[in-house]
């Protein structure tokens, strides 16, 4: 007799003790071994008992795509919890640990953060002597509850906390996080984050040329110093102001070189002197069929002591837009989008916990799947990681059993080959 195929007619039971949510986690579970994260967690973070366990639990819940502390209990199905190496802690028990930090304990995540991204370019994730970019940007994470502590309304009229961000160009990792109330303006604390940034992707191992490129909002005497004092290169936007404005007024113009542009627009670059600085400027216009009898010039300057023709050195500066990709992959695919605690401390503790699990799967793909450049995180989740799986024990061993005919089954083996073959 054939079996009915209407999926109204299935019988339903969740009974399955052998089953893995998620199995592909069994990747980041082999990753974060070899980093040694709840090691270091137990070395680092004061607040007792297991730390290790119990920041592990929150790092791999976001690896899977938790948005709160909540969805924390997918890792406690079945038998998800034997592919990560850990013993996975309750969400209550992970709410009751974030509610403990304070400042000092954030700054603990941080020096955890540093030690992760140094094991992990270690392993072959890093520039070594090759050129880095860093991109700063602060982000918006809005928040509807009025009495979280330090949510305040900022420059977009948005309640939530405006943090610090800092990512590598190159591969969108983030590089250093700093949690700010909402009501902080961009650049407030930016020549400390900038010294403190710098200092570290140097002990992590990047001894090649850097450069830091930032929008207007990190525009100021004491940020250019800071990159210059580490010997860092720059590219900020100058806010258009009447000094500005001059030094464009003053440009000749047969200066201007024209530059490919959009279809619908014309472009041309130049350069100026700006009390002792490199102003490279960007003037352009929208055309149509009935052009006006006087264009309209938009004009977009930045200040930098970069060498490089100003055609080039405007493109790069242009590029500074994936931060954006970054930030929004560290909302969406790593818990960023949600701040899960009514305290100031517990809510910049997720987010550090967000920039580790958001370079978790940069170095994933770095390290397993040899992937080079920006990617989804997205991408990553859907192949390798949300898939079924189920785990048994034969002759003394435990088998994941993967789903048959999965069409991205050879890279993740390969990954998983890679994964496990790792040293420092």
């Amino acid at each position: 007799m054939p079996v009915s195929r209407n999926a109204s007619r299935l019988s339903v039971m969740f009974d399955d003790d052998h089953a893995v949510a998620d199995a592909g986690l069994a990747l980041v579970g082999v990753l974060s071994e070899k980093l040694g994260l709840v090691e270091l967690v137990d070395e680092v973070v004061e607040i007792r008992p297991f730390p290790g366990r119990r920041v592990a639990t929150l790092v791999h819940a976001m690896v899977a795509g938790a948005q709160c502390i909540d969805d924390a209990d997918l890792l406690r199905s079945a038998s998800t919890a034997e592919v990560l190496g850990h013993r996975v802690m309750a969400p209550s028990t992970l709410g009751t640990f974030l509610r403990k930090f304070d400042f000092g304990h954030v700054r603990q995540l941080d020096r955890l953060a540093e030690l992760l991204l140094a094991r992990a370019w270690a392993m072959g994730a890093g520039p070594s002597s090759a050129p880095m970019t860093i991109d700063v940007d602060s982000t918006i994470c809005e928040v509807h509850g009025k009495k979280k502590q330090g949510a305040a309304y900022g420059y977009t009229k948005v309640l939530g906390y405006h943090p610090l961000v800092a990512t590598r160009a190159e591969t969108g990792e983030v590089l250093h996080v700093r949690f700010r109330k909402g009501s902080a303006g961009s650049g407030r604390g930016a020549e400390r984050f900038v010294r403190e940034l710098v200092g570290r992707v140097r002990r992590c191992g990047a001894s090649g040329p850097l450069t830091l490129r930032a929008d207007s909002g990190f525009y100021s005497a004491k940020v250019m110093k800071a990159c210059a004092d580490h010997g860092a290169a720059y590219s900020i936007t100058a806010p258009q102001n009447p000094s500005v404005r001059a030094a464009i007024d003053g440009v000749d113009e047969a200066a201007w070189t024209p530059i490919d542009y959009t279809a619908n627009g014309e472009a041309w670059v130049t350069e100026a002197d700006y009390h002792g600085h490199r102003l490279i400027v960007r003037r352009t216009t929208l055309t149509g069929p009935q052009p006006g009898l006087f264009p309209t010039f938009r004009y977009h300057a930045f200040v930098t002591n970069r060498s490089g023709d100003a055609v080039f050195l405007d493109a790069d500066h242009r590029r500074h837009a994936v931060v954006e990709l970054a930030i929004r992959d560290l909302k969406e695919n790593a818990g960023l989008s949600h701040l899960p605690s009514g305290r100031f401390g517990a809510n910049g503790a997720w987010a550090v916990l967000s920039s580790i699990a958001h370079n978790l799967v940069r170095w994933l793909a770095a390290l397993g799947m040899k992937t080079t450049g920006p990617l989804v995180a997205k991408t990553v989740r859907r192949r390798l990681l949300a898939l079924p799986g189920r785990l048994t024990r034969s002759a003394r061993r435990r088998l994941l059993h993967l789903p048959t005919a999965w069409p991205w089954a050879r890279q993740w083996l390969a990954a998983y080959a890679r994964l496990c073959s790792l040293r420092i």
